[in-house]
Order: structure tokens, then sequence, then C-alpha cells
């Protein structure tokens, strides 16, 4: 479980972050959603330690990661598992060389055991046959896959993808949302996803956090959101369908 309290973030004169506070439950995908410019890639950044809030804790299974002192954020660290929006792969190695990458930097696995739990991993997102290729060499959707895969071999119990389904189509969009849900039942992992794809809220947002201007609006999962009478929330859900349906 994560839990946020007050956090607030400035940049200059303009104020991003406004005393946000909610928890995020572990074994479920909690998504943060909202239109670009609301805050939502401040506060996951805010939350892994790319940036500082002004004000506010983020709490670890009650472990404080942000006053918490140096040896508590490299524990929390260790524990975190990212798929960035790029999927953020390197060029030079090969798909079995980037989901090793985290484990040369943070374990004291001998080789042969990082490359089984590398294998294992790629296995577990349907790549058990791309371990030689690169990057270059593989979809956008498979590129999204391998980030998982990546984001996973570490065991992480915090779990944090930003707009994972950014750049790809409807379908592997799903595909990859579904997969995400998976990994996240599976091994009970408090899985933390900013997206404004409303077919992600609908299809796996179990726990979903609303953000407009910097504010917490709405908060709520996909059974109730669409019964919402956030007036900002409901011309959200409204553009999102006016969006989708001028694309099909």
């Amino acid at each position: 479980m994560i839990k946020i309290e007050n956090i607030k973030k400035t940049f200059g004169d303009k104020e991003v972050l406004k005393g946000i506070s909610g928890t995020f439950e572990q074994g479920k995908t909690n998504l943060i959603i909202g239109t670009s410019g609301t805050g939502k890639s401040v506060l996951l950044k805010s939350m892994v330690g790319l940036v500082h809030p002004d004000e506010g804790q983020v709490l670890y299974n009650d472990r404080d990661f942000i006053n918490g002192g140096r040896t508590v954020q490299t524990e929390i660290r260790r524990e975190m598992g990212m798929l960035f929006q790029g999927s953020a792969l390197f060029d030079s190695m090969t798909v079995l060389q980037n989901v090793i990458f985290p484990l040369d930097m943070l374990s004291n696995m001998k080789p042969k055991e990082k490359i089984n739990r590398a294998e294992f991993c790629l296995e577990r997102v349907g790549l058990e046959n791309v371990g030689h290729l690169k990057p270059s060499e593989i979809s956008g959707g498979m590129a999204k896959r391998v980030g998982i895969a990546r984001a996973i071999v570490l065991n992480p119990r915090y779990l944090f993808c930003d707009e994972p389904n950014s750049g790809l189509d409807p379908l592997t969009a799903i595909k990859i949302d579904q997969l995400i849900s998976e990994i996240t039942h599976e091994f009970d992992i408090t899985t933390i996803v900013v997206t404004h794809d409303m077919n992600s809220v609908m299809g796996i947002g179990e726990h979903i956090m609303y953000l407009n201007a910097g504010k917490k609006l709405w908060e709520g999962n996909d059974k109730n959101i669409l019964d919402t009478t956030t007036p900002e929330l409901q011309e959200f859900i409204f553009s999102s369908a006016l969006v989708k349906a001028l694309k099909s």
C-alpha cells in the first residue's frame, strides 16, 4: 500500500500539485487520470523520487520515502518497478540484456541466475523467443511488453506505469492493460498507472484518482465513475468518448 498526504509542488510561480492525499491499494491497479497538464506525471515523479515535493509525505507501507533518510529511500527504490512512457529500452542492447540490466545494477545474482530470471519474465509477458533481438527489430507493442518484463525482473512490490498505452493501437493497448492487471494480481503488487485513456479506466480501473488543475476532484473505481456528478470529470469522460468516436 502507498499513502500520500498533502503533496504540494510548485515550479516557479506555477502551483502544479495543490495538496493531494490518497491511498493506493495493494494487489490492485490504481489509476491516476486527467487531461494533460493536470499534474498526473508530477505526482507520479514525486512518488518515485524524481521530483521532491515542497510539502507532504509519501508512505510505502508506513515507511516515509521523502523524509526517511537515504537508507529507507534505497530500500524502497529496490522494491520499485518502472514502465516508462516510451519503453526507454537501450538500443545497443538485446531484449534479454535490457531485461537483465536492473539485475546487473541492483542484485547480487550470478550471471546464470540473471539470465534465468530475465527469461522467466520475458516468457511471462509472452516474449520467450525474442531475447536475441534488438529493440529496433520488434514492434511498439512488443517493446512495451519488454518494458514490463524489465519492470518486474526485480520482483517489485510497487509498479509504476507512465502512460503505458501511448502510441499503441487500441487492440494492443487493451492487451497491455490486461497484462498489467494480470501481473498486479498474480504477484500482489501495488500498481500505479498514469493515463488519460478511458478504455484503461473502464477496463482495469479498480481504484481511480481524478486530478484537475493540480487538485484531486474525485476518487472511486470503474464501477461508479460513470455515475459521477463532478462536472469536470463528466466533461473528461464525454471528451474522451467523443475523441474515440471521431477516430473510429
